[in-house]
């Protein structure tokens, strides 16, 4: 079994969880209304904001053994630069305001998913911040592919408003191999870091959808 498979296998329990969100369902079913979208896009940006400054941490925590590792996280941090103003640009196309994003505070739930990741590097095994890439990435992949047309759909907004997510989701199936190959020649205990990681990060993940889903619906989340 590859690592990857095993990756797969040890956080599905976790995995299931953030899935069987209602508001994966929702999108799933076209009901997304456009403050929904919005603010989900917003929730979006202030961690996809993070994510070249966590990839940076993350190299400088390395040691010389895994130089090989930093060098991948660069070559990822190319691919990754300037992904959140796409993001903000999705607000604007769908009549929200971008500024005011920008200049905004996550919700409490996006704030401890992104302050954990810091945590985790600086305190922890910073390898295990791969478990957060493949938790996001993976689910970003899934949301899109699955639920971006219905969602384009029922909100009748511009092409030009679902950028983010319709590029999201096939540049995550590139990255998902770049994931594979990257974790593959990671040692045991890196290995180990990573399942760890991705098992908390599927439930702080989860947590920013059921605020999303519960502030919108009104109802009991899972």
């Amino acid at each position: 079994m590859s690592f990857y498979d095993r990756l797969q296998t040890e956080t599905a329990a976790e995995r299931a969880q953030l899935l069987s969100q209602p508001l994966f369902a929702a999108a799933l079913e076209g009901r997304v209304t456009v403050p929904l979208y919005i603010a989900f896009l917003t929730q979006a940006y202030h961690h996809v904001k993070h994510t070249v400054p966590l990839m940076m941490a993350c190299g400088a925590r390395l040691n010389d053994d895994r130089e090989w590792m930093r060098r991948k996280i660069t070559e990822y941090i190319e691919e990754e630069y300037g992904h959140h103003e796409w993001v903000l640009n999705d607000i604007a196309a769908s009549g929200g305001d971008a500024e005011l994003v920008r200049h905004g505070q996550p919700s409490f739930e996006t704030e401890m998913m992104v302050a954990y990741a810091y945590d985790l590097i600086q305190r922890g095994n910073p390898a295990g911040f791969f478990g957060m890439v493949h938790v996001l990435e993976g689910t970003s992949t899934a949301l899109a592919t699955q639920a971006a047309g219905q969602i384009a759909t029922a909100l009748q907004l511009p092409k030009k408003a679902f950028s983010y997510l319709n590029s999201h989701g096939a540049l995550d199936l590139e990255h998902v191999d770049f994931f594979c190959e990257l974790v593959e020649q990671m040692t045991p205990r890196d290995q180990q870091a990573v399942i760890d990681a991705a098992k908390r990060f599927y439930r702080l993940y989860g947590a920013i959808f059921g605020e999303l889903y519960q502030r919108h619906f009104g109802q009991e989340t899972h």
